[in-house]
C-alpha cells in the first residue's frame, strides 16, 4: 500500500460565514442545494451547517454586526429570472431552426 508523503489539506470557514450561509439557505424559495452549488461547497456540509446552528454549536459573532442578505437574495432572484429566460431562448432558437429547415426542405421539393 503506498505511503502518502503529502497530507491533503481541508478548508477551514469562520463562524461568520457558516451562519450567513446558514442564514442566506433560511430565506424561503431557496434550496439547500442551489446555495451549495453557486458557493461550491457540499450540500451535506451544508446541511450539517445547519443542524450544528439549530443546536447553537454555530454562532454568528455578537461584536459583529450581521449583515443584511437583502443584496444576496436580489442576486439569487436575479439568477433565478436570467436561468429562466436563458432557457426560453433556447427554446425559441431551437423552434426557429426547426422551422428553418422545414421551409427549406418545402423549397427543395417543389
Amino acid at each position: 500500500m503506498p505511503r502518502f508523503t503529502k497530507y491533503r489539506k481541508t478548508k477551514q470557514y469562520s463562524n461568520e460565514f457558516k451562519t450567513k450561509v446558514v442564514q442566506l439557505n433560511l430565506l424561503d424559495g431557496v434550496q439547500v442545494k442551489e446555495v451549495a452549488t453557486t458557493l461550491d461547497i457540499h450540500p451535506f456540509m451544508l446541511s450539517r451547517w445547519r443542524k450544528e446552528y439549530r443546536e447553537g454549536v454555530i454562532m454568528p459573532d455578537k461584536r459583529k454586526k450581521v449583515v443584511s442578505l437583502n443584496k444576496e437574495t436580489k442576486e439569487l432572484t436575479k439568477l433565478k429570472q436570467l436561468q429562466k429566460e436563458n432557457a426560453r431562448l433556447k427554446q425559441e432558437n431551437d423552434l426557429l431552426k426547426k422551422w428553418q429547415r422545414f421551409f427549406a426542405e418545402e423549397r427543395g421539393i417543389d
